[in-house]
């Protein structure tokens, strides 16, 4: 397949696209500012609402991934860039797409768990209802921007993502520092879901979804199994050999996070993949251990020989 990929300098695009040039796709990077002639790159302005409708001739499916960052504190200008960046970007790729003679087949847009706010213990499927919170209305903004490429006949899949596992990067790349001098601990009472998935996981959803025809609509980006903050908190000092005895707050969480700390942080999101599941996908690393042990280069610790006793 040809496919278009924004958001490849991101932490998900970097690893997307060798992973699909590696099964033999062509990959043209969608890119901010000039695109250099030979790079496989066409320029877009999503700010300005420019892209030309050219750049997707030809091609058979777009994965769009690109976003303003979510991490930091959220004043009003940053809110701004992280609703603009994703609803914006979204309406300008779809608006090119309306003047396309052969359109791409699919559309793969990045999405968030998010969608569904804070739900505390509910299990959460695809069709569950969306939060009410901001980040909930930007994901609700943002799929709903792909509306015009489904109605002109093509396939389109949100990717509701969870926590992106890597060593690299992420949430978890802005967790290790503290966990690694084992200042790491609970936040808040400890109680609210996780819904992780690790990186090579997302690629390879991200590879199924673009060939997989009957995946249609949003698509939970989640491993099977959720966990509480306070069994994620161990699992990682676990793999780290490190202690988690320092505990963060819910008021000091918000204190240095102020409305981020609310839904990113101290909400309780129980995702299932349901429609993953169903369609047959198999995850390299369905287990937090395995996946943390993974991006993290820790492998098990080898078992203890077993002591015999003589015989007298």
């Amino acid at each position: 397949m040809h496919i278009l990929v924004s958001g490849t300098n991101g932490l998900i695009g970097s690893a997307l696209t060798p992973f699909l040039e590696a099964a033999g796709h062509r990959i043209t990077r969608l890119v901010r500012g000039r695109a250099r002639p030979g790079w496989g790159e066409v320029a877009w302005q999503p700010e300005a609402g420019r892209m030309a409708p050219q750049a997707l001739e030809g091609v058979d499916a777009v994965v769009h991934l690109a976003g303003e960052s979510i991490t930091g504190r959220w004043t009003a200008d940053k809110k701004r860039r992280i609703y603009d960046s994703r609803v914006r970007g979204t309406q300008v790729i779809c608006e090119a797409l309306q003047q396309v003679v052969r359109p791409p087949k699919t559309f793969v847009c990045a999405s968030a768990i998010g969608y569904y706010g804070n739900r505390g213990e509910r299990l959460l499927r695809e069709e569950s209802r969306a939060g009410e919170d901001f980040l909930a209305r930007v994901c609700v903004d943002w799929e709903a921007a792909a509306a015009p490429a489904a109605e002109r006949g093509i396939r389109v899949v949100p990717l509701r993502l969870g926590m992106v596992l890597s060593g690299s990067g992420g949430a978890l790349g802005q967790m290790l520092p503290p966990f690694r001098l084992g200042l790491g601990g609970v936040l808040g009472g400890g109680s609210q879901y996780m819904s992780w998935i690790a990186l090579d996981d997302v690629v390879s959803a991200i590879s199924h979804v673009l060939t997989t025809d009957s995946l249609q609509g949003a698509v939970n980006l989640v491993a099977p199994e959720s966990v509480s903050n306070r069994d994620f908190t161990k699992t990682l000092g676990r793999v780290l050999r490190r202690p988690t005895r320092f505990a963060v707050p819910a008021f000091a969480a918000r204190l240095l996070f102020g409305e981020m700390a609310d839904a990113l942080l101290l909400a309780s999101t129980r995702v299932e993949p349901a429609k993953l599941n169903a369609s047959g996908y198999a995850f390299r690393y369905p287990d937090l251990e395995s996946a943390l042990r993974h991006v993290l280069g820790k492998p098990l610790p080898e078992p203890k020989p077993s002591v015999e006793t003589p015989v007298l």
